[in-house]
């Protein structure tokens, strides 16, 4: 007898509905890759059959398979326009929603060069695929956004926390294609961070424009030993990029700060909880009344993440809440005075993720900004969680559009929650110059690159097209580790490579790379000198999970060559490590299964709200003189270790 699956890659209507009128739950069924039956017959792209299925199966149409295709992704491989205009015009399915990869059903019509199929998207959609956008807008660890525009630039900071240089400043001019062009904090005794554990620092800023100036506010957030766990720091500037002033600390509790100027010059900071309020002085670096609340937040859960716009004769006034997890979302609320009783939006939340499956989650925490043609959009955080719930990128940007309603009220893409592809603001489009491989020929370090806390003044040198890494004494579980090389992790799947100099190693040192959290979980991933039975080189992944220590691989190197070539290859969740002496032929060192633990979610300790990084270290740790190698060199000589470049390559 046919089963429902022949019948329906046969097309025989008759035989589904007969199977399905005699056992109407064989519809929720998965075939051996585990599709359920009512995506095999969208698949098929017939129109009669899809309309059964719909019309008078059981079968739910918010579907989707393991990879979060939906009815119109399956319908959209066979080219099928009536099908496909079905499920759109009647089932109300977006040819813009995203699949685990953000793949959506228009762009499965354009890869498979359906040609009538993508202009009946375009169509519905209201622009062509180039002049689309995907989000996050920013991937990898770039939190907390807020966002200002001076002309026709816009400006953007995220969160760093013990990262140094501090507070990212990136630009753009068409709100989708950004570049850092400099940090809030440079100077490295203003920085603060060398007794801070991995998650705090700074958090949460915010970045003004007044009288020609420059304002980033951030709150610098101490370890949990002390009678003082928070304060808010300002800088300024009349340059974007920089240099900032030295921070000036505002003693006032709480976090997120914005900084909010009136029409009348008064200006104002804001802080949670809820949103609270007080003056400051001109030039933003001294609190100058005490701080009052001016409205607690519509969700009454975690309110924070404040941030004020006058317009219209309306002070908005725009809050994170829900905390930073599935529940998080924007809230609006508005008063005619400054001072007086706000208002909640009757469209509440504005924004948030209300379906579980999708990938872009945890939205919340945004800024409004209009465009110089006086359209608006917002800024604001997101999460994209892989495997069992892992958030390996860490919080990301997003981007939507703002419009506002007959009665004065801001929403966000029209309360669908995130986009995941959406049309481009009528901006003029820019996109950097960038490239993922850097050979360390410039005169001063990428801004992509960073350190958990300050390195010493002779902690990373460039030199001979090379950067020179000195050993630190301490090893990366600590917090006295120093000259760490790290760039953002922003792709689920890519490849890393080094090529590093054969580096001339003690007894229990170590150099190489690293897949970085903080001090409580990382991977390293180098070239190991050992004692052991006899003194000698070895590449090995060694993976620290907490108290766990866990050792993957051991090749024994050949130290007379030149150069060791280090690769890792990364799945999602899972890392293969590779060796090689000539970049060509390379050697399986290591699998890492499951690097869970470099996750937000990886670890129950401390503040984790980062995301993963990847880069270079050397450890030299602290011998004194007990060792003389053949070449009369002793244990106490400084250590550094040349790296002649570092590629990071996505997954096309």
């Amino acid at each position: 007898m046919i089963t429902l699956k022949d019948a329906i890659y046969l097309e025989k209507i008759d035989e589904v509905k007969r199977i399905l009128e005699e056992n109407p739950p064989l519809i929720d069924e998965v075939d051996e890759d585990g599709v359920l039956m009512a995506l095999l017959a969208a698949k098929t792209g017939n129109l009669n059959l899809v309309r059964y299925i719909v019309e008078y199966s059981r079968a739910s149409m918010n579907i989707t398979d393991k990879n979060q295709k939906n009815m119109l992704h399956y319908a959209a491989m066979s080219g099928n326009v009536a099908t496909c205009k079905y499920l759109v015009e009647r089932v109300g399915l977006s040819p813009l929603s995203g699949d685990i990869n953000l793949l959506t059903p228009y762009e499965i019509a354009h890869e498979n060069k359906f040609f009538d199929l993508e202009e009946y998207f375009q169509e519905e959609t209201g622009a062509p695929l180039e002049k689309m956008y995907h989000n996050p807008i920013r991937t990898g660890m770039y939190p907390d956004p807020s966002i200002v525009r001076v002309g026709e630039d816009y400006y953007m900071v995220n969160s760093s926390f013990i990262y140094y240089p501090c507070i990212p400043v990136s630009t753009s001019k068409d709100l989708i294609h950004w570049k850092i062009i400099g940090y809030a904090i440079t100077n490295p005794e203003w920085a603060g961070l060398q007794h801070l554990e991995g998650g705090r620092g700074y958090w949460a800023p915010d970045i003004s424009y007044y009288k020609g100036r420059f304002y980033i506010t951030a709150t610098y957030r101490l370890n949990d030993d002390g009678t003082v766990y928070r304060k808010q720091i300002v800088v300024s500037s009349d340059r974007p990029e920089g240099p900032y002033s030295k921070p000036a600390v505002i003693d006032e509790d709480g976090i997120d700060p914005s900084i909010f100027n009136d029409d009348d010059g008064r200006r104002y900071m804001l802080l949670n909880r809820g949103a609270r309020i007080f003056e400051l002085n001109e030039d933003a670096t001294a609190q100058i009344s005490k701080a009052s609340l001016l409205y607690y937040g519509d969700q009454k859960r975690a309110p924070e993440g404040p941030h004020l716009l006058k317009k219209d004769g309306y002070y908005y006034l725009f809050e994170a809440e829900g905390g930073t997890g599935p529940g998080h979302r924007i809230t609006v609320s508005r008063s005619r005075e400054l001072m007086g009783r706000y208002e909640p939006c009757p469209y509440n939340p504005i924004m948030r993720q209300t379906d579980e499956k999708a990938i872009i989650q945890r939205c919340g925490h945004g800024k409004p900004v209009q465009t110089q043609n006086g359209e608006w959009y917002m800024v604001y955080l997101c999460g994209r969680k892989i495997g069992d719930g892992y958030s390996i990128l860490g919080r990301e940007t997003a981007l939507d559009k703002i419009t506002w309603t007959a009665d004065g009220w801001p929403v966000v893409n029209n309360l669908d929650g995130p986009s995941a592809m959406q049309i481009k603001p009528d901006l003029p489009e820019t996109v950097w110059e960038s490239s993922y491989f850097d050979d360390f020929d410039g005169e001063y370090l990428s801004t992509d690159w960073m350190f958990p806390r300050v390195p010493e003044p002779d902690g990373v040198l460039l030199q001979d097209s090379h950067v020179k890494i000195k050993g630190s004494c301490a090893d990366l579980d600590s917090m006295g580790a120093r000259n760490i090389l790290l760039r953002r992790q922003q792709h689920f799947k890519f490849t890393a490579v080094c090529k590093m100099k054969m580096p001339q190693l003690y007894p229990g040192q170590d150099a190489g790379m690293t897949c970085y959290y903080d001090e409580n979980t990382f991977v390293k991933f180098g070239v190991f000198a050992t004692q052991e039975p006899q003194p000698r080189l070895i590449v090995k992944a060694v993976e620290v999970i907490g108290e766990q220590v866990k050792e993957s691989g051991s090749i024994e190197l050949d130290f007379r060559r030149q150069d060791v070539y280090l690769k890792i290859e990364t799945n999602d969740l899972k890392r293969t490590c590779y060796m090689s002496y000539d970049g060509k032929e390379y050697i399986k060192v290591a699998v890492l299964e499951n690097v869970y633990y470099l996750c937000d979610e990886g670890l129950k300790k401390g503040k984790r709200f980062t995301g993963a990084m990847i880069g270079m270290y050397a450890y030299a740790g602290d011998f004194g003189s007990r060792y003389v190698d053949e070449y009369g060199r002793h244990g106490d000589d400084t250590l550094y270790v040349d790296f002649d470049w570092f590629d990071y390559q996505p997954e096309k």
